[in-house]
This record gives structure tokens, sequence and C-alpha cells, in this order.
């Protein structure tokens, strides 16, 4: 069966595999069969190879070393694509992170290779399914020149088991003088709170300028916290400071596709409905029947979010 590499993104401080990682070794099955690629500082693989085989990673390939982690992005990628080069993998798959989907591209390049981002499906017939055009278009497409490379959209494919050996094997690291042009010099640990991280939320609740405040946030908040779920705000209210810009979903936020998406305030414009409109079940609150978002909605409610959105947590907390 042909090897697949999957890049492995692992939580911080030692806090294990990322979910994302889990969906790409579960969408990599379909092409063959998936291999995890550890990448970091000495220490960074210890105990997570368990979870990586749990979820189908017949191989580990660890590369550690104070060079990756001193430096930002580009060691990873030259040590990924002189992987690529001793394995011959049929296919590699990313998590579509920030930091993955540059990964992604800079292997492209050393590799010569075809590279599709965002992907929500993969075929085994290695044709990947993307969103195009802020989501109005889908797409099937297929990489025609080396090795196909694929970023994996988050919350688009559910993990699902397939224990496997995860038979451990370390990589040599040789970074070139050419990958440390850039120097992590500090690193701060943000402040994590209970809530699920947005990205990778399976349920998520948004504002939008309708919530008119930064005080009336707490509503939100309430909400999300009920439902276990993550907050997200649109562009008008982050641009209005009602919420921090790092839970802005949209085309030039962060793209999310839980399981549930309650959009609260929300107007629908485009540029937000990038960002959140393969959610599996849509819920809107708008006082505006006429609001574009209700033209994405599953379930759409007509009223004072003010008025809505406290009773409706007051019901779930009841529920519990």
């Amino acid at each position: 069966m042909a090897e697949i590499l999957v890049l492995a993104e692992l939580n911080p401080a030692g806090g294990g595999v990322r979910k994302t990682t889990l969906e790409a070794l579960t969408a990599a099955r379909a092409l063959g069969e998936p291999s995890a690629v550890v990448l970091g500082a000495p220490g960074t693989a210890a105990g997570v190879r368990d979870q990586l085989a749990e979820y189908g990673a017949a191989t580990v390939y660890v590369a550690e070393s104070d060079d990756i982690d001193a430096y930002l992005v580009a060691p990873k990628a030259e040590v990924l694509a002189q992987l690529v080069g001793e394995k011959s993998p049929a296919a590699v798959v990313i998590p579509s992170s920030p930091e993955g989907k540059e990964i992604a591209a800079r292997l492209a390049i050393k590799t010569g290779s075809g590279f599709l981002t965002d992907v929500t499906e993969i075929a085994a017939d290695g044709t990947a399914t993307q969103a195009a055009f802020a989501g109005a278009t889908i797409v099937h497409s297929q990489v025609t020149v080396g090795t196909p490379i694929y970023t994996l959209r988050g919350n688009s494919v559910t993990p699902e088991p397939a224990p496997a050996a995860g038979a451990e094997q370390p990589v040599s690291v040789a970074v070139s003088d050419a990958a440390k042009q850039v120097k992590v010099v500090e690193r701060v640990v943000e402040q994590k709170s209970s809530r699920p991280e947005l990205t990778e939320a399976s349920i998520v609740v948004s504002g939008g300028r309708g919530v008119a405040s930064a005080e009336n946030f707490s509503i939100i908040e309430g909400l999300a916290d009920s439902l276990g779920a993550a907050v997200g705000a649109s562009r008008a209210a982050v641009d209005s400071g009602f919420y921090p810009h790092s839970f802005q979903v949209g085309q030039t936020g962060k793209t999310v596709s839980p399981n549930l998406y309650v959009a609260v305030g929300i107007s629908g414009a485009i540029q937000h409905r990038a960002g959140m409109q393969t959610s599996k079940t849509i819920v809107a609150i708008n006082k505006d029947p006429e609001a574009p978002i209700f033209e994405l909605a599953d379930f759409g409610v007509i009223g004072d979010l003010n008025t809505v959105v406290p009773a409706a947590t007051e019901q779930i907390n009841a529920r519990k």
C-alpha cells in the first residue's frame, strides 16, 4: 500500500496531538497507509506515538532538533522535503493551519509538486474537494505534477480510529543556513480559556455588529458556555472593538466548519459567509427578516438577540 506522509500538529507545552492531526490521518487513509511526521525540539514526540498509531499511523517519523525549534517555518519545510525525497510517498497531507499552509507551500516549491489548499475531502483517486470564490463554488481538483500536497481544512473530516503499528523511526536533521534566516527570540504562551479552540470546535457561537457593544458580548459567551462552544465574531464586531481580532470568523479571519454554527446579530455579508458556510448546521438569530444570513441558515429566529439569546441559554442550562 502506498505511503502517505501526514504532518503532525501538536498542542504546545506537551498537550498531545491536535484534533486537526487526527482528521488529517483519517483523510489520508483514502489514499494509502498514513505515516505521521513529528517535527520539533528534542522531546517533542514523547507521549504522542500511541495516539498517532491509534488513528492510523503505521510509522511515526521523528525529527527532533533545536535547529527546528529555534527558527521559523523554513527548517520544518526543509526536513519534510528531505523526507519526501527519501521515502517517495504517494502524497503529503498537512492540517490547514497558518503554519501548515506555509510549510505546504514551501514544500511544493522544494519538491516541484502541485499543492491544493483548504481541502475538505480527498477521494481514493486523489481528487480533492475545495470551496472556491468565498464558498460560492465547489471545485474538484487533482495534482498532476510531483507529489500531491494537500492541506486539510479543520472539522471537514470526522476523526476515526484505525489502530496501526506506529513504529517510531528517527530522522536525521540537517538544516541549511538558508533556512535559519528568521530566529525565534521569544515565545509567549497565550492564556487559554476553558472554551474549545475556535477552528477545532464542534460548536461555535458568533456575534456580529448587532450585539452592539463589547459588554453585550457576555450574552454570546453565556450561550457558548451553555453549549460547550467556542466564541467567534464577525469582522464588523471586531472592527467595532467588541471582541479581539483573533476570534474573527470570515474571509480575512479564521475559517471554521463546526457541526453547529450559531450566528447572532450577524447580517451575513459574503466576507463572513466565506469563513463559516461549510458548517454542518447553521442557526441565525437576527431581528431583520431580510438579513442575508437567513438565505444560508438551516434554522432562523427573527427577534431581538437580547431577548432570544438569554432565553435560549436559560433553557439549555435547565436541561443539563
